[in-house]
């Protein structure tokens, strides 16, 4: 039997022979941790009594509490500070250099193609747009692979996901895993790899890449993973990688085959509460919306800040609307401020904050009140995600986002309105 992308790094990665279900130990490419999952880790690290395993493979963001919110993340964030500091930890990444962690490991060019990676956080899996093999754990198996380089995995069965076609307007790397997600639920992949094939593939950036693996997670899915082409190849070459490409065998096992075709996907809207409860957004009634957030590791991209700001332009945003705008790295404001985007979205009424995971997960900068309804590019919609557990979350891409924060209610942009 031949194997997936996955089953091909892991086989890459251990000396353990690879087959689904198996139990296998493999070396890992890159660590990373946050203000809240790597304290906790520290300590577990600390019982190891020996030295981290690579100095120069592990990474330490601090993103969902910065700027420090309270007492509490500040102490974290020092807890952070310190270990990285007493182990020469060569990836550390402070206020003025930090940004979303996966957004900033990309950027900064430390994951890649082949690689084997582990974080204390579910969206590692971001970086399967690279082609790597990534994946979220737990602060005590962060803690041992701080001192060990290894990790224990289960070799995941694979589904197969084909996207063909081209993206029509205002469609985004988004509304393809939203639909995913809405089509076989968030248990849908549960332990399973989404493995994404199929010449649409080449329609997609690589920021839509990175926004479908960084959802994998909300299906179930222990990653998602995308075939290294010439797009990822360019951006992996700009940053000066090597990289050791994989591509599933010919006779490789898929338990199912989805396909997504992008010339008929229109823009979706993830519904309360749950990212699975999935529409076009031309099909829902009119709802009024009090805050959109745009940003996020999902969503905080170049691509996504001009999507927002090119409906903004010219546009005031509804009196009584909030909207908050978060680049996700430091580069990418920079970026979008020499690019005139800031300026678009502050004056159309919006505010821009610095790089934070904060309102996302209902830790700082955009809490939502009782009853309050809000449009985000985030990730997740749960009860009380971003608040209030009486408080309701509606997942899309930006530009849905940003025209939803001019009408005052959930729409599509100017000239395609689902009134």
């Amino acid at each position: 039997m031949g194997m997936t992308m996955t089953q091909k790094i892991m086989a890459a990665h251990t000396k353990e022979t690879i087959t689904p279900g198996a139990f296998v130990y493999c070396d890992l490419d890159m660590v990373l941790g946050n203000d809240i999952t790597a304290p906790v880790a520290i300590e577990g690290f600390k019982e190891l009594d020996r030295p981290v395993f690579d100095k120069s493979k592990i990474a330490l963001v601090p993103d969902h509490f910065t700027p420090n919110k309270d007492i509490k993340s500040a102490e974290q964030c020092k807890t952070l500070r310190n270990f990285a500091m007493e182990h020469e930890i060569e990836h550390y990444f402070e206020i003025g250099q930090m940004g979303i962690e996966h957004a900033l490991l990309p950027e900064k060019g430390l994951v890649k193609a082949g690689d084997m990676i582990i974080g204390a956080d579910s969206h590692t899996c971001t970086f399967g747009a690279l082609g790597a093999f990534s994946t979220g754990v737990g602060s005590t198996d962060l803690g041992c692979a701080m001192g060990t380089g290894k990790c224990w995995f289960k070799v995941p069965e694979a589904i197969e996901v084909t996207i063909t076609g081209n993206k029509q307007a205002h469609v985004s790397g988004k509304d393809v895993i939203l639909y995913l997600i809405g089509k076989i639920g968030v248990d849908g992949a549960r332990y399973q790899s989404l493995e994404f094939t199929g010449s649409g593939i080449s329609n997609l950036s690589m920021d839509d890449r990175f926004t479908i693996s960084n959802m994998a997670i909300e299906a179930g899915a222990k990653n998602g993973i995308f075939p290294v082409d010439d797009i990822t190849r360019a951006y992996m070459d700009s940053k000066g990688l090597q990289y050791t490409e994989y591509s599933a065998d010919e006779d490789a096992e898929y338990i199912k085959t989805i396909h997504i075709d992008l010339d008929t996907l229109k823009p979706q809207i993830a519904q309360p509460h749950l990212p699975s409860n999935t529409v076009a957004v031309e099909s829902i009634e009119k709802t009024y919306i009090d805050q959109v957030v745009i940003g996020s590791c999902t969503n905080g991209r170049i691509s996504d800040i001009k999507a927002a700001a090119d409906v903004l332009r010219n546009n005031q945003v509804h009196k009584g609307m909030r909207l908050i705008v978060f680049p996700a790295t430091q580069l990418i404001y920079l970026e979008a401020i020499e690019a005139g985007y800031i300026q678009d979205i502050i004056k159309a009424g919006g505010i821009v904050s610095t790089p934070t995971c904060g309102p996302c997960l209902g830790g700082h900068m955009g809490i939502l009140a009782s009853g309050e309804k809000c449009v985000a590019t985030t990730n997740r919609n749960f009860i009380g995600r971003m608040g209030h557990v009486e408080s309701e979350i509606y997942l899309s891409n930006p530009a849905i986002a940003a025209a939803t924060s001019i009408a005052g209610y959930i729409t599509l942009p100017k000239g395609e309105t689902n009134e």
